[in-house]
């Protein structure tokens, strides 16, 4: 191996295993799918790919010497990312579950590259940025109004009105920004599917409540 000796090989991996871990650690503590020894294996995994890459591109040479990319390897331990990133994210009515264990994992094997590489300041400061954004950001990102997006299904009788229907999920401050209609030939049943979306905190229990007062409606259901 050329240019590495075995004692910068180990402190790379045991940096590597230390940044990837600490990132891993507040995913375990928040209870993500890709917590602790996950985050830890992928850094390490990465700054080994690395490492092998500076390797074999220190082989290239004239003539009969095979020549090799050092950045092909390292483009592959990204592309492999995308598949592991695909494995944490959820998607559950509106809501979308994961993205920020998917993008951990995804600066954790740039991270184990940059160490890799020996650019330790820039894998330090990056883990330093991805910590600081996951626990001081996450209070500043929950006082940051925004949209909060419900499903609401009621099936009901088919004469039931649906002006106050509709009237009973707006009262409580959300307003309808879609809705879907079924009809049950066989039953005579009409079930709604409607979107709502509000800047304030959406309370199901009331729109339940609103809508279970008439007598017409067989089933509500309110979910994310």
């Amino acid at each position: 191996m050329i240019g590495i000796t075995e004692l910068e090989i180990a402190g790379r991996l045991l940096l590597g295993a230390l940044l990837g871990g600490g990132i891993g650690l507040e995913r375990q503590v928040h209870g993500r799918p890709a917590g602790f020894r996950t985050h830890l294996l992928v850094c390490v995994a990465a700054v080994l790919l690395m490492t092998v890459s500076q390797s074999l591109g220190g082989g290239a040479g004239g003539g009969d010497v095979f020549r090799f990319d050092p950045g092909r390897l390292a483009a592959g331990a990204i592309t492999g990312m995308g598949f592991l990133g695909a494995g944490v994210v959820l998607k559950s009515g509106l809501s979308v579950h994961g993205l920020t264990t998917a993008a951990c994992l995804w600066i954790v094997s740039a991270i184990g590259l940059a160490v890799g590489c020996g650019l330790r300041f820039a894998a330090i400061l990056s883990f330093t940025i991805t910590l600081v954004s996951l626990w001081l950001l996450r209070y500043v990102e929950e006082r940051i109004p925004r949209l909060a997006y419900k499903y609401v299904t009621i099936v009901v009788d088919r004469d039931a009105p649906e002006e106050q229907l509709r009237a009973a999920v707006t009262d409580n401050g959300p307003r309808i920004t879609g809705m879907e209609y079924e009809l049950d030939a066989e039953s005579g049943r009409m079930t709604y599917r409607i979107t709502i979306a509000s800047e304030h905190l959406i309370s199901e229990r009331a729109i339940v409540d609103a809508l279970a007062r008439f007598p017409a409606v067989r089933h509500i259901r309110v979910h994310a």
